[in-house]
């Protein structure tokens, strides 16, 4: 793979963690750029790229539109606060650079829309960086829906549900973002996680496409109630109303009768998990349990064990783990970044971009996804009503596409 000359954008923990513990180490990337609208943020991650054995100072910058037009920088990568992700990319894909997206909801329609119809004009490559689209168990259960274990697929669901009120209610010291989310908006802020394997096993915008979505939004108790618990924080901020709901649930209905139900459950104690479950006329996938039934009728010899603390997903990880997982696991690459998944879609960008090949997180993807948030606060705003899902793709979703033959085909 040649190599590519590449600016970052936020140096935040994800970004930092992406220049200095991935990139760095990515022999067809050479960072040249680096940006934040916090100098000694800049400062950190240069020293320790030099620390890496950058032998060459990148650009540095607290101005993003300044990286994007180095001349020295042609592939731009954006980790910074979710309100200026649309903002960079468009700016990125207008200019001809190349442009990855880290995950985050949109603020309106028209930035999904502004997002479409740049890409299509400027023919600019672009991909989101939606990591879990290759989780080793989301690929799996990819696998095991291409080839009919579960028979037809009704129902799915999934959800980003993660303890996160510790670094909410301190954003304002540590310079998180999430504080001022919580703080002004109420929607489904972060669907990407589980919407993206989801819109995979369904064949969204390749042969199938939301149509409607509706979501219901619970008070805001918890970040209160952890606030008042810790007296440096109910010091500086007991008083503080969130508007966002502690318990998000939206559902989506799709052209061909499926529904998915994805949860947003961020600011109440809780263990991490992204919640998937397929369910289809032959059997069902459920991360929770972490199990896998099929029907015994359909597959004779099949055993459940209704036992809760039943875990039988090992029994079917060798036969159906998916090809880039097996290829991987071959490969004896160290897992980095969320136990692998980093690595690979970062790789897949770049692997598309040396190839010429579409992207594996196009813009449409992207737009459609992120598009959620958007729908979601109109739907909270409103008492909670149904609305329309825009067709980002222009009638194109109706056509299967055929997914080019290489190292990062999901449709295996």
């Amino acid at each position: 793979m040649k190599t590519f000359r590449v600016g970052v954008i936020g140096l935040g923990n994800r970004g930092s963690w992406w220049v200095t513990e991935m990139l760095a180490d990515l022999n067809y990337v050479n960072v040249v750029g680096l940006c934040d609208i916090y100098r000694d943020r800049i400062d950190a991650a240069a020293e320790r790229l030099a620390k890496k054995g950058c032998a060459v100072p990148p650009v540095q910058t607290e101005d993003w539109r300044a990286l994007i037009d180095a001349p020295q920088v042609e592939v731009v990568l954006v980790f910074s606060a979710w309100a200026n992700h649309v903002p960079a990319a468009l700016y990125a894909m207008r200019a001809g650079k190349p442009v990855a997206l880290e995950v985050g909801g949109a603020y309106s329609v028209e930035d999904c829309w502004d997002l479409v119809k740049t890409q299509e004009e400027t023919g600019t490559p672009f991909m989101l960086l939606e990591n879990c689209c290759y989780g080793e168990y989301e690929l799996m259960v990819l696998n095991m829906v291409r080839h009919g274990l579960f028979g037809d697929i009704v129902h799915c669901a999934g959800g980003y549900m993660h303890d996160l009120r510790d670094e909410i209610a301190r954003g304002n010291e540590t310079r998180h973002y999430r504080f001022h989310e919580y703080l002004t908006r109420n929607t489904e802020n972060y669907p990407t996680h589980e919407i993206g394997p989801i819109a995979k096993i369904l064949n969204i915008n390749n042969g199938n496409r939301f149509v409607s979505l509706v979501s219901v939004a619970s008070r805001s108790a918890g970040l209160h109630a952890y606030m008042q618990a810790n007296d440096d924080l109910r010091e500086k901020y007991g008083a503080t109303v969130f508007r966002q709901g502690d318990i998000v649930n939206t559902v989506l209905t799709c052209a061909d009768g499926t529904t998915v139900a994805i949860t947003l459950d961020t600011s109440l104690p809780r263990y991490y998990s992204r919640g998937l479950c397929v369910r289809g006329t032959k059997g069902m996938y459920e991360e929770a349990t972490q199990s896998v039934l099929l029907d015994c009728e359909a597959y004779p010899g099949a055993e459940w064990d209704w036992s809760p603390q039943f875990c039988n997903r090992k029994r079917y990880e060798d036969a159906w783990r998916h090809p880039i997982w097996r290829r991987y696991r071959g490969e004896g690459v160290k897992e980095q970044g969320h136990g692998g998944m980093d690595f690979l879609v970062i790789d897949a960008f770049f692997e598309a971009l040396d190839q010429n090949l579409p992207m594996p997180v196009d813009v449409y993807d992207a737009a459609t996804w992120m598009a959620i948030t958007a729908l979601s606060a109109q739907s909270i705003a409103n008492g909670s009503c149904t609305v329309d899902f825009p067709d980002f793709t222009a009638g194109r979703w109706a056509q299967v596409r055929k997914e080019p033959d290489w190292k990062y085909r999901m449709r295996c």
